[in-house]
């Protein structure tokens, strides 16, 4: 377990490490890490505590019977989305947080970097496939007799 500045720190650099992930500021305030313009993680650090909002689309259950996780506003529970609290003086159960955090990059990152995460191991399991051949057109019968 972590205080929640250090938490907050070590959770944002591994989002940030995740290939494509950016950082970025939208809707005016609010603060977060995206693939390809899509966001995976919501940041929140006020008042000495933090914030994370994920999208667990496979562990949404089990966050939501924890005490410091909320499905997550504006309607984006219904998405998966989570939002989880910590106060000034909580432990933030890091390890935790950062399995979600991959389960959501997964969740909304493009395949082909998912692929990277993995080290190439999903696109390398595809067999190259070779370029469609485009058809001929038929050969038309000449207008001489």
């Amino acid at each position: 377990m972590t205080a929640p500045k250090a938490a907050f720190e070590q959770i944002k650099q591994a989002a940030l490490g995740f290939p494509g992930a950016e950082y970025a500021v939208i809707l005016g305030d609010h603060e977060v890490v995206r693939v390809k313009d899509k966001v995976f993680l919501w940041l929140n650090a006020e008042d000495g505590g933090c914030g994370f909002g994920l999208r667990l689309p496979h562990s949404q259950d089990a966050a939501m019977a924890l005490p410091f996780v909320e499905p997550m506003g504006y309607g984006m529970a219904k998405w998966g989305w989570v939002g989880a609290s910590f106060k000034k003086n909580d432990d933030v159960p890091v390890k935790m947080v950062l399995e979600w955090l991959e389960e959501s990059y997964r969740k909304v990152a493009p395949k082909k970097l998912v692929a990277q995460l993995d080290g190439g191991a999903k696109a390398a399991a595809a067999p190259a496939r070779a370029p469609a051949r485009k058809a001929r057109p038929k050969a038309r019968p000449s207008a001489r007799r």
